[in-house]
């Protein structure tokens, strides 16, 4: 059989109105050869009985127990034949060949470019990303106090046309396969984040570039809403951070702080179910800055708790 050029890779955790939109996007607006990969995460056996039914080109990898971002991806990414892999998120939204010409890109990119990003959108025409610049702890904690804007131009973003950026956005990427195996595909260290951020700041520290398409874009629905396993989620993401940083003291010391006021704060509000989320989560992250637990074993801890 002849390899594809592209291996499609999705994650997906039972969430069909997300899912489908997301296929029939790629299925309308791809023309280069490809295979497609849904990492069907804790499906029920009537979704799954009904999407495989729906998509019988796409190769379905059922996935069980408890995963993260990074572990379900690899599911895939480890089965993918491409010269090239294609991330993305169940919840994008594709109305032009994003993938054809991200793979139009890389004629045009010096040997050693690994990636190349579309520009990243809102329903609403907003920018999400447009390239993303390093993060450093600094930038995390201005991060944590929501006051980092990546849609502010820098060297690194919202620029015009291809240009070069420094890190990922795993809502959407394409990257040669050959170099995504070489960094061991996504670092399973990390449950939700930041295995994307991760992933571009080592391809650059292996002297891989990593560029974006300003020219491309792909819509991501990316749903604001607050989970209820938001208590478990963050605690993992922070312990996640802390990690990709190397747990600096002072970074540690600040989100201690950060948090006991959102504990303070929620203790003197109305007891709501969000206020009540709010104020668990907060005293589960101080209870987890300090810990050994790694991003997995806290999320398995808070979730069952």
């Amino acid at each position: 059989m002849e390899a594809p050029l592209v291996s499609i890779v999705i994650v997906c955790m039972n969430r069909l109105d997300n899912l489908y939109p997301c296929l029939e996007g790629i299925r309308a607006h791809t023309g280069v050869p490809c295979e497609t990969f849904v990492v069907a995460y804790r499906f029920s056996p009537e979704n799954l009985a009904r999407a495989q039914a729906d998509f019988p080109w796409v190769r379905w990898i059922v996935s069980d127990g408890t995963r993260g971002f990074s572990e379900n991806n690899n599911l895939a990414l480890r089965e993918a034949r491409g010269q090239y892999c294609f991330v993305v998120n169940d919840d994008t939204l594709m109305q032009m060949p994003v993938i054809d010409r991200l793979v139009e890109d890389f004629a045009r990119l010096p040997e050693d470019a690994a990636a190349v990003s579309p520009c990243i959108r809102f329903p609403d025409g907003r920018v999400q990303t447009c390239g993303r610049g390093p993060w450093t702890p600094w930038r995390y904690a201005r991060h944590y106090l929501h006051l980092v804007d990546e849609t502010r131009p820098t060297r690194w973003t919202m620029q015009e046309g291809l240009f070069r950026t420094y890190t990922l956005n795993g809502a959407c990427f394409l990257i040669r396969t050959d170099v995504f195996r070489e960094a061991g595909w996504f670092d399973e260290r990390f449950f939700f984040t930041p295995e994307d951020i991760a992933l571009g700041d080592l391809l650059n520290r292996r002297g891989r570039s990593v560029w974006t398409d300003a020219d491309v874009s792909i819509t991501h629905v990316a749903g604001g809403s607050v989970s209820a396993l938001e208590a478990a989620i963050k605690p993992a993401r922070v312990r996640g951070s802390l990690l990709f940083y190397g747990e600096p003291l002072l970074l540690k010391l600040f989100i201690c702080c950060f948090e006991a006021l959102r504990v303070c704060k929620y203790a003197f509000l109305p007891r709501t179910p969000h206020n009540t989320l709010m104020r668990r989560t907060a005293v589960n992250v101080l209870h987890t800055v300090f810990s050994g637990l790694s991003p997995k074993e806290i999320f398995i801890r808070f979730a069952n708790g």
